[in-house]
C-alpha cells in the first residue's frame, strides 16, 4: 500500500455536506523517516444521480426517514462511491490501486450541548471492495467521537503536519457545506473547529428562492448583485453556536433550510439577491471572527468555496489584511483537498498510527481510526510503525493536480 520506491496509490473517497458530488482523489503515499510524502495523482468526481439526490436530501435532517430508506440509502451511496472509486483506479492510477479510503456521506451527526454522542455515514464499503479488489478504510469518525471527540474536523492531523512549521500562526480554512478552521500555532497545541456555514446556506437558498430551477449560485454573480442585508445579518449572527468555545462540530442538524426560512420571515421579504449577499456575508463574517479569535497571520483556503469569487473576496475584506490563498498555491489542490486528506488518514489506519489530534477534536486521546474491508485478496497490511510523521510534504503534483468536476452547487466539503 505504502512504502517502497513505487508504492501502490491510495484512492480517498469524499462527499460532504453540500451532498453534490461524489471526490474521488488519488495519490502515492510513503515515508521519507519522519515525513509523510504525497504525491497527486489526480481526481475524479461524479455527481449523485438525480435520483438518489433527491432521496437523500429527503432523508436529511430535519426531515424524518426510516430504517428502509436509511437501508436503500447505505446501498445505493455505497455503489455510487464504488463505482467512483472504480473510475479512479482505470483513470488515474492505471488499475494499481492498493487502497480506498472512503469518508462516506454524512447523514446525521448527534450533537447536544456542546457534546457529539454519535456521528453516522452511509455507503456501505463492501460496495467498494467488491467492486475494486481493494481494501477498504472507512467510518473514520466514530472512533474519535467514542474517545470523547467532537469527530471533525478529521483533517486537522493533516492540515497540522502540513502546516507546520510556517512562520507566524498559520490556518487551514475548508469552505464546503461548512466551514472548518484549522490553527497551528509555533509554540502551543493547534486547535480546529466549524466556524459556521460556507455553502450549505447559500445552496439551500438558491433552491428555495429559484423555486428548484438553480442548485447554487455559480461564480456568486446572484451575491455580486445584491447587498446584505444589516437587520437578516445582524439576526443570523445570533446563532448561540458561534459563541461555543473550540473544539466545536456543526451541520445539517442546525444549519437548513427551515433555519434560514424562520430567519427571513422574521425580517420581512427581501430580493433574492439580497439574501445571497447576506449569506455571503455571514460566512464572511465568522470566517474572520474565528480567524481573529485566534490570533492566525496567514489562511490557506480550499474546498468548494474557493470556486466562489465574491464569496473569497468577501472573507478576504472581513479579514482585514490576513493573507488569504489558496491550498493549490502551496502544492494541494484545493478542490481535492478533503479527498487527499482521507486519503492520508487511511494509510495512518494501515499503518497502525493513531489519526486526530486531540486537542483539535476535543477527545481525551488520539486514536487509529476507522475499520478495514478485506478486497478479494488475502488481507496484508505493513508492518506498524513504531513513530507517527512529524510532517507532511507534497511534491510532484501534476499543473493543478485535479481534473475539475462537473458543474454541482457550492462544492464538496464537510466538517472535515
Amino acid at each position: 500500500m505504502t512504502g517502497g520506491p513505487d508504492p501502490a496509490p491510495v484512492i480517498g473517497l469524499m462527499s460532504g455536506t453540500s451532498c453534490d458530488a461524489i471526490d474521488a482523489a488519488a495519490a502515492e503515499l510513503g515515508f521519507d523517516g519522519d515525513t509523510l510524502v504525497l504525491t497527486p495523482l489526480g481526481m475524479v468526481s461524479d455527481r449523485y444521480s438525480d435520483e438518489l439526490w433527491e432521496a437523500l436530501a429527503a432523508a436529511l435532517p430535519p426531515a424524518s426517514t426510516t430504517l428502509a430508506e436509511v437501508c436503500r440509502l447505505d446501498t445505493l451511496i455505497g455503489r455510487a462511491f464504488a463505482d467512483v472509486a472504480v473510475r479512479a483506479d482505470a483513470e488515474l492510477c492505471g488499475g494499481r490501486a492498493g487502497l480506498v479510503v472512503s469518508h462516506g456521506q454524512t447523514v446525521y451527526h448527534w450533537a447536544e450541548n456542546g457534546r457529539v454522542h454519535g456521528t453516522l455515514q452511509l455507503g456501505r464499503s463492501a460496495w467498494i471492495a467488491e467492486a475494486t479488489s481493494c481494501p477498504v478504510v472507512s467510518d473514520l469518525r466514530a472512533r474519535d467521537v467514542a474517545a470523547g471527540g467532537q469527530g471533525a474536523p478529521l483533517v486537522s492531523i493533516v492540515d497540522t503536519l502540513w502546516l507546520r512549521g510556517r512562520p507566524g500562526v498559520p490556518a487551514a480554512l475548508n469552505l464546503g457545506g461548512i466551514a472548518n478552521l484549522t490553527v497551528v500555532p509555533p509554540d502551543r497545541d493547534p486547535v480546529a473547529f466549524d466556524t459556521g456555514p460556507a455553502n450549505v446556506l447559500l445552496d439551500a437558498a438558491v433552491r428555495h428562492l429559484t423555486g428548484g430551477r438553480h442548485e447554487f449560485d455559480e461564480d456568486g454573480e446572484l451575491a455580486a448583485r445584491g447587498r446584505a442585508d444589516p437587520a437578516l445579518l445582524h439576526r443570523l449572527l445570533d446563532e448561540p453556536y458561534y459563541a461555543r468555545p473550540a473544539p466545536k462540530t456543526t451541520g445539517r442538524e442546525l444549519f437548513h433550510l427551515p433555519y434560514l426560512r424562520a430567519a427571513l420571515a422574521a425580517r420581512g421579504p427581501l430580493a433574492p439577491e439580497d439574501v445571497l449577499a447576506t449569506l455571503t456575508r455571514l460566512t464572511a463574517r465568522t470566517v474572520a471572527d474565528a480567524v481573529r479569535a485566534v490570533g492566525a497571520t496567514e489562511v490557506v483556503a480550499s474546498g468548494g468555496g474557493t470556486r466562489n469569487p465574491v464569496l473569497l473576496g468577501a472573507i478576504r475584506a472581513e479579514l482585514d489584511g490576513v493573507p488569504l490563498c489558496t491550498s493549490d498555491d502551496l502544492g494541494l489542490p484545493s478542490a481535492a483537498k478533503e479527498a487527499y486528506a482521507f486519503a492520508v488518514l487511511g494509510v495512518l489506519t494501515v499503518h497502525g498510527l493513531a489519526g486526530t489530534v486531540p486537542s483539535c477534536t476535543g477527545a481525551r486521546h488520539a486514536a487509529v481510526l476507522g475499520s478495514i474491508t478485506p478486497g478479494r485478496r488475502p488481507l496484508t497490511l505493513p508492518v506498524p510503525r513504531a513513530a507517527a510523521p512529524v510532517r507532511l510534504r507534497i511534491t510532484g503534483a501534476p499543473g493543478d493536480g485535479s481534473a475539475p468536476p462537473p458543474p454541482g452547487p457550492g462544492g464538496g466539503g464537510s466538517a472535515g
